[in-house]
């Protein structure tokens, strides 16, 4: 709700001052919208749809932050690849949430890979000044994730967090 309220408010302070922004804010928050509501319902959904999802987020993302950019890639033919809706999402939320601030450069690198019957997902961003502050509040998110997955693929996927100075890295490995 936090997200969706900031997105609101941010189109309706730009529809006066550039209305082709605020267009593009509630385009991607519609195309956003959508998928939560009708393909997050499914059992699976195409990694393609869910990497728009992601793609989506982050647009909207770059367009409330200043010095914020991201890249995604994509290795091997993900046209027929389905996983669970909605995978992918707290990652990536982490990633933000947890971004650089202030003057230095911010920006979340996720890495799609297809690697025999197994999809690698990597998310990397820089640590930001709420870095230091994510392991002191021990908060839930990581454990949700755990649960989720254990119940998605039991022993079918590995999770490895690594955190040095300057740069947070999530792993994800999952047999498809």
């Amino acid at each position: 709700p936090h997200f969706l309220f900031n997105m609101l408010n941010n189109a309706n302070i730009l529809i006066e001052e550039d209305p082709e922004m605020a267009s593009y804010i509630l385009l991607r928050l519609d195309e956003l919208l959508r998928y939560q509501l009708n393909d997050s319902l499914q059992d699976k959904v195409n990694l393609k749809a869910e990497i728009q999802f992601l793609t989506n987020y982050l647009e909207l993302e770059k367009t409330r932050r200043d010095n914020f950019t991201y890249q995604i890639k994509q290795e091997g033919d993900m046209s027929n690849v389905e996983v669970a809706p909605l995978l992918f999402i707290p990652f990536v939320e982490n990633a933000v949430k947890y971004n650089v601030t202030g003057d230095k450069q911010a920006y979340v690198h996720l890495s799609f890979r297809l690697q025999g019957n197994g999809l690698s997902f990597s998310s990397e961003n820089p640590i930001g000044i709420n870095t230091l502050t994510r392991k002191e509040k021990g908060g839930l998110g990581l454990t949700n994730i755990r649960r989720r997955l254990d119940l998605l693929f039991g022993d079918d996927y590995s999770l490895e967090q690594t955190q040095t100075d300057q740069v947070y890295t999530v792993h994800l490995q999952i047999k498809l």
